[in-house]
Parts: C-alpha cells; sequence; structure tokens
C-alpha cells in the first residue's frame, strides 16, 4: 500500500513538473497594415516597435509578442509574388514577422 501511494506521489511530481507549451504564431504582414504603426514602429526599429507588435498580437486574440523584425521578401514562400507589381509610385511594399503567444 505505501508503494503504491509512493509511485503515486511521485507520478503526480512528475506530471506537475513540466511546464505548458505556450501556443506560438507568426504573422507576415505589409508594413503598411493600417492602424498598428507597422510602417513607422516595427519596419523602422523604432523604440514603438513593442507596442505596435502586442496591440497586432491582441487584436488577434493572442496575450503578447514575444518578437517582431522586418523579413525580406525571398524569406515568405508563395504568399507574397518576389517580383513585379509588389513595386510602386517608387517605392516597394515591405512586410514584418510578428511572432505572438498565448
Amino acid at each position: 500500500m505505501r508503494y503504491c501511494l509512493a509511485a503515486l506521489t511521485f507520478a503526480a511530481t512528475l506530471i506537475a513538473a513540466q511546464p505548458a507549451h505556450a501556443e506560438k504564431r507568426t504573422f507576415i504582414i505589409a508594413n503598411n497594415a493600417d492602424g498598428y504603426g507597422v510602417d513607422r514602429c516595427l519596419a523602422s526599429g523604432a523604440a514603438c516597435g513593442a507596442a505596435a507588435a502586442t496591440a497586432y498580437c491582441k487584436s488577434r486574440e493572442f496575450t503578447q509578442a514575444a518578437s517582431y523584425r522586418k523579413v525580406d521578401r525571398e524569406e515568405i514562400t508563395g504568399a507574397v509574388p518576389t517580383a513585379g507589381s509588389a513595386c510602386g509610385r517608387g517605392s516597394c511594399e515591405e512586410f514584418v514577422a510578428i511572432e505572438c503567444t498565448r
């Protein structure tokens, strides 16, 4: 009986000691996305970038932004054309990756 109780206590301790895995998702957005200050804060690396990234994550029902950075067009697979129509009026569209967590 004592052995059974000790084994159950040990098993419960092991299960409780394992860390919970946070859900993460990375969003790729154009730097001119309206309303978040992406072009002014995130893409340029300005100090307001953390607040803009967190606001974006919260709008997608995540709790915070784990990271954010500018991404090259070549890093994005399949969703964005790598040449041609993305450039117009003297500038090319740039993209930002925001990693959100719950």
